[in-house]
């Protein structure tokens, strides 16, 4: 189910007024076009003439939740329009159609973790037609289930680590000793014994001898351990990302959107920020960089076993249909939970 977004500065209006606003900010999503005074007055359930409905509009307008691009056009919503909207929001559900696009895909998806991830994002921009962020954390938090030295010549070994989160990393080593069959399969093993059950944030106890074995047992563990993911450990992946075009005006604009959507960092940063802010949708100037101030963005946490494990993510304008997007983020991410967290087998749930 969908997080309702909450926002204590979000005032209240009364039910007319809000009535109206909605009216205006559903039209105005559908069209892309000013709204005006008649088409409301006949398609919300009010039971007032237009006339009424103008000077309601007039008040909103004054309020800030309504603007008039142009004197004789209709009005559209200020992002203050849309946070009012999105604020009281009922939670929505995806379709018959995208719910088994959802589940037929996490059925079938096979691959390595950021496959996997790469493969989640541009789901979600197929289902929304938005742009799609996908933020994953590397396996700072995962626990190791099996490291295995594969000897490929007497200077190169290879060390694959899988860890639980369904992730496999891979090391060379070039050791400044020969490497015999025997020391690798030994080494192996104690590798094993040291590592199956640890995280990278784990201090393991290496072997202090002097022997070609203990050598690279703590070569193998200063390899892994230097692992060290950039950004917090999380990588981001997009979906979809020449949607931008489609929702941004200007060519300048949509350079500036996709530049800070090539700089994972910028992007990680704004996923958090919103997160630790308690929003599930950030609107135009709420995203805190200038090029995204006609944009809007949901979130959905990806959280295993309580411990957070990234998040997934839509762009798009600010007149996006909202309830589709939280929907499918929302649906997207649970099942991504459940995919890495070994649940995948309740998925139809």
């Amino acid at each position: 189910m969908v997080r309702r977004v909450t926002n204590p500065a979000s005032s209240d209006l009364d039910a007319r007024k809000a009535t109206i606003l909605e009216a205006v900010v559903a039209e105005h999503i559908d069209t892309a076009q000013p709204v005006g005074s008649s088409s409301v007055a006949s398609s919300a359930d009010i039971g007032v003439s237009p006339a009424t409905v103008r000077s309601e509009m007039v008040s909103l307008e004054r309020e800030g939740y309504l603007a008039q691009p142009h004197t004789s056009a209709g009005r559209i919503p200020t992002d203050k329009g849309y946070r009012y909207f999105v604020d009281h929001l009922t939670s929505g559900e995806l379709g018959p159609a995208q719910r088994h696009q959802v589940v037929d895909f996490f059925a079938n998806v096979r691959g390595e973790v950021e496959d996997v991830l790469e493969q989640t994002s541009t789901l979600l921009s197929q289902m929304t037609n938005y742009t799609a962020v996908v933020v994953g954390s590397t396996q700072a938090h995962a626990t190791i289930l099996s490291a295995q030295l594969v000897n490929l010549d007497v200077h190169h070994q290879l060390l694959v680590t899988v860890f639980s989160d369904g992730s496999v990393v891979k090391h060379s080593l070039t050791p400044q000793f020969e490497v015999s069959y025997e020391t690798c399969s030994e080494a192996s093993r104690q590798l094993n014994a040291l590592l199956i059950g640890t995280t990278l944030e784990t201090t393991v106890q290496v072997p202090a001898r002097h022997d070609h074995v203990a050598a690279l047992v703590r070569e193998s563990v200063a390899a892994l351990h230097s692992e060290q993911p950039t950004v917090d450990g999380e990588k981001v992946f997009i979906g979809g990302s020449s949607r931008v075009a489609d929702f941004s005006d200007g060519v300048e604009t949509v350079r500036k959107v996709l530049s800070i959507l090539e700089q994972e960092l910028l992007v990680v940063s704004l996923v958090h920020d919103m997160l630790s802010r308690g929003l599930s949708v950030a609107i135009g100037a709420e995203n805190g960089f200038e090029p995204l101030s006609t944009c809007a963005v949901v979130v959905a946490p990806v959280t295993i076993d309580g411990t957070p494990a990234g998040a997934v993510g839509l762009l798009g304008p600010t007149r996006m249909k909202y309830q589709e997007a939280m929907a499918a983020a929302g649906a997207v991410s649970q099942h991504l939970a459940r995919h890495f967290g070994g649940d995948e087998d309740h998925a139809h749930d």
